[in-house]
């Protein structure tokens, strides 16, 4: 079995320490093969900011990483930086790429950078990127889980959300299950939730919460996902998506909703 754990929107700078504490313990707890940290890591792209997210990255002990920058990642104020040196920051802390993939037992996971140094919010995924990720996910292996990440949401479930949904989705997600992939991973709005979405093959957008910031939205608590996959005999294929939320009563994450996702073949 592979274990995954799934953040984003940590917003580091309006951190809750003891939101924090809860989820290193969580994490150590439960010990998972793969950190996946879906951007938005600092609230204003401060060195410090990024420090701390590292530092806590450091303290999950999870042996392997992707992470992708959020809008939240680029200086908004430091109109310089943000115009000559957007990623520079981010670069320092979690470089040298912006975009990653990893390729190991269980998982292939692809990232893509979904923000734009010149919109200030919202997210797109260019035709070269919906190209490459087609192209790498062409390469999966029987074994692996396929999961794309972005920043922005493919997919939303409230019409109030349709503006910040990531902009050119629709031929993304028809590429990306052409070619194979069975989950695309991502945060920004700070809502979490599962969905399938309509594709040439079972493809599910799973959306994480934001995980130790006070800046919590929609009536939600601190938020984080698993996903935990392991190969069925027969070729059929299933994964299981696990929501775990802050619990302030307890001071700890619990898990408070699970799903058995069906896979294409």
């Amino acid at each position: 079995m592979a274990l995954l754990l799934h953040i984003s929107d940590t917003h580091f700078g309006t951190e809750q320490p003891h939101v924090v504490r809860a989820l290193l313990e969580l994490a150590h707890r439960r010990r998972p093969d793969l950190l996946v940290y879906s951007g938005d890591m600092t609230q204003r792209a401060r060195r410090d900011e990024f420090d701390a997210a590292r530092a806590f990255c450091r303290e999950l002990a999870i042996a392997r990483t992707l992470t992708l920058p959020g809008n939240h990642d680029i200086p908004l104020f430091d109109v310089v930086q943000r115009a000559f040196r957007p990623y520079a920051r981010y670069l320092a802390a979690f470089g040298p790429r912006l975009e990653s993939c990893l390729d190991m037992d269980g998982f292939l996971v692809v990232g893509v950078n979904t923000t734009r140094p010149a919109r200030h919010k919202n997210g797109e995924v260019s035709p070269a990127q919906v190209e490459r990720v087609a192209h790498q996910l062409h390469g999966t292996r029987a074994n692996q889980l396929r999961i794309v990440v972005t920043h922005q949401p493919a997919a939303v479930l409230r019409e109030e959300d349709e503006h910040d949904r990531l902009i050119g989705a629709d031929a993304a997600l028809e590429a990306w299950s052409r070619a194979g992939a069975d989950l695309v991973l991502g945060g920004h709005i700070h809502l979490p939730y599962v969905t399938e979405v309509a594709a040439p093959r079972p493809l599910w957008v799973v959306q994480a919460g934001t995980a130790v910031s006070s800046r919590i939205r929609h009536g939600t608590c601190n938020s984080v996902n698993f996903v935990e996959w392991k190969p069925q005999p027969g070729g059929r294929r299933q994964c299981r998506v696990e929501r775990w939320d802050y619990r302030p009563d307890d001071g700890a994450f619990g898990m408070v909703d699970e799903r058995g996702l069906m896979l294409g073949t």
